[in-house]
């Protein structure tokens, strides 16, 4: 061994040995103890890897090296999200086609992750740009519509002037394009293709509670679901009672209250609804609101809108109540119609008190009366009041009476309604895969052929999109005009491209078939290692991603494709890093480079002081000050290795710490406590220099228990010690519980009930040893001064107390 602890040389030989040897390469058909571990792969948006990264990445693949200490053959692939805005977004920010750009930027991302140390088989790598890969993406698609699961509807959507594409609700911030703050978000009704992800919803909220998830991400995934229960309620048309306008509420018990009713502007009847006289206002109305985004309008504090002309009846008490359209009723939830009860939803009442609408109070709280006052809208629990025959019953009594009531007459039924919405997959972009659909005059919608797939994205450097809201593939003629595969007529080719979030829905169920090219999921490998065991991302996730891979996963489960209808048997979120006390930015001049410390510190130490900077559930705060005390450990465990003495017979005490650490560290790695972990290494390396010197045994073990952290160094000292075969090739010590008890105690010892003094004794002492103890501990004696003991109470292992 060399006499200094030199990382680049050690790295480098390793990362080269693991290379040729395939050392991380798992035999995917002959595995006995498959264990498949999964981070969220990278989207290349920028030249290189963040600091983000380098904590994350590593964190897997300590859990991912654990496992394989213990037996597991663990597959711990990667890949690139190469398609989408972000990536898109990247180059033209930089002047680039994305087609030379991306190339460029994965072999870069791929020479850092390499540099990290990871144990990642690098023979099945995906990449969602390939045609190889979104050949199956197209697939996909094609196996939701043909079971009805991806159909095209027109809708409002959020449009971004910048991006220039469509964006989901959770992309727009306050208004704003979340990549672009400043950018106000307009709305547009056009037609897109939408995955029905709806009927699904009840399913993936279920499931949630028993998946072994972080909770923070299941608590988002049930906000977002938004199960309401409730009921429909029919409103007549004055004047035309055979039709009626639905609504869904979820207080059935306020809807004698009920007197007016919103529309969102974009309703299909509003235009029919307007009278000749509020024909011009309802219009003007409608295209004000179109220019603002769906969250801005969830959020909108000021009451406007516009009557329409028209009334509605109300069902349950016969009263027409007049139609109005407002921005703060949303297309997009229930059934684009609410009863307004102004007494009991603080909208409605404002709503009432701009517009000087009726306000009648249905529910009173204890002590009030039927016609007490309102200052606000009340929302507490009560009894019905001003509701007919109802009148008198507790109000939670009234939901289901008056359900039933009006669904004897025809006036409405139980219902339970969701916030989740169909997922819109069409983006107005270059950068995606093709929708595998073409248009013909006389055939319709017509799928291509699977025999036909993929459909290649052209390359064309007219790829900049603009504010007409038409895909930059609607300018290549070459790619959009093409035969009907029905007819074999001119047909076009649909020329949106599909949402990134779909090349990630599935691209955990590719890796272990990424060299098969006949079929997306070699139905063999994905029995033997899908679902994901372990799989770890960024909360940030929580709910498009994460719950577009729960769909897509419970989808071809029900088409027969997989066993499993659920993808991730467990998922932990990691935490976030932050420098100096700030979130990382370029603005702020605090972005961390990994690359600067890769070369002073190498990857051993860098991946150890990103683990030990806090929990890697929380993340934590880069100091580069903190780093040098990690390189002072990894040097203290080589000169170690390099002094043992092949003689040495370890002491008892330090193999009882070597016991406890294994112990300690064992359990921490479980719980992905990664920083404590380390913290009891460098508390048994301590031990060691106090106690020493260490056996064979002892210091192996701590190799061992180092390797999942340090993969480079352990592997170097384990050659060093004799082993011909990588340190993954050895197990995870075991530990002696009769040896990870402490041998002696500390008890405390009170005179008069006040502490006095601390004595160390055996832990088995019986009472009479540890009274003698006691009395015989100086401190304890000058309280005492000579005094009798008139009374003593012993807690064996805690407590002596002496009354004197």
């Amino acid at each position: 061994m060399d006499e200094r602890y030199d990382p680049a040389a050690i790295e480098a030989k390793w990362q080269r040995r693991w290379h040729e040897r395939r050392t991380n390469t798992p035999d995917l058909r002959g595995a006995g103890r498959p264990y498949y571990t999964l981070m969220m792969f990278p989207y290349p948006s920028a030249e290189g890897l963040h600091v983000g990264h380098a904590f994350a990445f590593p964190g897997v693949d300590i859990h991912a090296r654990f496992r394989r200490l213990q037996g597991f053959d663990v597959f711990e692939p990667i890949g690139f999200d190469a398609f989408g805005i972000h990536t898109e977004n990247y180059a033209l920010r930089v002047g680039k086609n994305p087609r030379q750009l991306v190339p460029r930027i994965i072999e870069n991302f791929t020479r850092q992750l390499r540099r990290l140390g990871l144990m990642v088989d690098w023979e099945h790598v995906v990449d969602t740009t390939a045609p190889d890969y979104y050949r199956w993406t197209q697939w996909i698609f094609l196996q939701l519509y043909k079971n009805g699961l991806a159909v095209r509807k027109k809708a409002p959507v959020n449009w971004c002037p910048a991006c220039q594409t469509v964006l989901a609700n959770e992309q727009v911030i306050d208004g704003e394009c979340e990549r672009h703050p400043g950018t106000q978000v307009e709305q547009r009704l056009t037609e897109q293709w939408f995955f029905t992800i709806t009927k699904y919803a009840e399913r993936l909220l279920q499931d949630l509670d028993w998946i072994d998830w972080s909770e923070t991400t299941k608590t988002a995934q049930r906000n977002w679901i938004g199960r309401s229960e409730g009921a429909e309620i029919h409103f007549p048309l004055a004047g035309a009672p055979e039709r009626a306008i639905q609504v869904f509420t979820t207080r059935p018990d306020t809807v004698f209250g009920a007197t007016y009713m919103v529309m969102a502007p974009e309703h299909a009847w509003v235009e029919e609804l307007a009278t000749h006289a509020q024909r011009g206002a309802v219009a003007a109305y409608r295209e004000r609101v179109a220019r603002m985004d769906l969250v801005s309008r969830r959020a909108v504090k000021e009451k406007t809108g516009v009557f329409t002309g028209a009334y509605a009846i109300n069902p349950a008490t016969g009263t027409p109540i007049p139609i109005w359209i407002a921005d703060y009723v949303l297309a997009e939830y229930g059934t684009g119609a609410i009863m307004a009860v102004p007494a009991h939803d603080q909208r409605d009442f404002e709503f009432a008190e701009v517009f000087n609408l009726p306000i009648v109070r249905v529910i009173a709280g204890e002590g009030e009366s039927a016609d007490a006052p309102l200052a606000a809208a009340y929302d507490g629990p009560g009894r019905l009041v001003n509701s007919g025959p109802f009148t008198g019953l507790d109000a939670g009594a009234g939901k289901r009476a008056i359900t039933d009531w009006l669904a004897e007459r025809g006036a409405g039924r139980a219902r339970v309604e969701y916030r989740l919405h169909d997922w819109c997959i069409s983006r107005q972009r270059y950068w995606g895969p093709p929708i595998p659909v073409v248009y013909c005059a006389h055939c319709g919608i017509v799928p291509v052929p699977e025999s036909d797939l993929p459909v290649l994205l052209p390359d064309t450097e007219d790829f900049r999109p603009d504010a007409s809201g038409v895909a930059p593939l609607a300018r290549v003629r070459s790619f959009f005009e093409a035969p009907c595969p029905q007819c074999g007529g001119s047909a076009r080719r649909e020329t949106d491209v599909s949402d990134t979030f779909l090349d990630s829905a599935w691209y955990f169920l590719r890796y272990p078939s990424a060299d098969r090219h006949d079929v997306a999921m070699d139905p063999d490998l994905t029995r033997k290692w899908l679902p994901v065991d372990m799989y770890i991302g960024g909360n940030e996730h929580a709910v498009l991603h994460l719950m577009y891979t729960r769909f897509i996963t419970m989808v071809l489960h029900d088409l027969g494709f997989v066993h499993f209808d659920e993808p991730f048997k467990k998922f932990r979120a990691h935490g976030l890093i932050i420098k100096d006390g700030a979130k990382m930015s370029k603005s702020r001049g605090n972005v961390v480079n990994p690359d600067q410390y890769l070369d002073q510190y190498g990857a051993d130490v860098f991946r150890m002081y990103m683990m030990f900077l806090g929990p890697y559930e929380e993340g934590g705060d880069f100091r580069d000050e903190g780093i040098s005390g990690i390189r002072r450990f990894l040097d203290g465990v080589w000169r170690t290795a390099r002094e043992l003495d092949a003689t040495a017979r370890a002491s008892e005490s330090l193999r009882r710490a070597t016991h406890r650490a294994i112990k300690k560290v064992q359990d921490d790695l479980e719980s992905l406590r990664y920083n404590t972990a380390i913290a009891a290494l460098m508390t048994l390396l301590n031990d060691i220099k106090r106690d020493g010197p260490p056996d064979r045994w002892v210091t192996e073990t701590l190799l061992l228990m180092l390797a999942p952290f340090a993969p480079h160094i352990a592997e170097e000292l384990w050659e060093a010690l004799g082993h011909t075969t990588t340190i993954f090739e050895a197990r995870w010590p075991p530990f002696d519980p009769a040896l990870i008890v402490e041998e002696t105690v500390v008890v405390a010892v009170q005179v008069n009930g006040k502490v006095r003094g601390r004595i160390e004794v055996p832990r088995e002492a019986a009472e009479e040893a540890l009274l003698a103890a006691a009395l015989a501990d100086p401190a304890v004696q000058a309280h005492i001064d000579g005094k009798p003991i008139r009374r003593h109470v012993v807690v064996p292992g805690r407590l002596v107390n002496l009354v004197v």
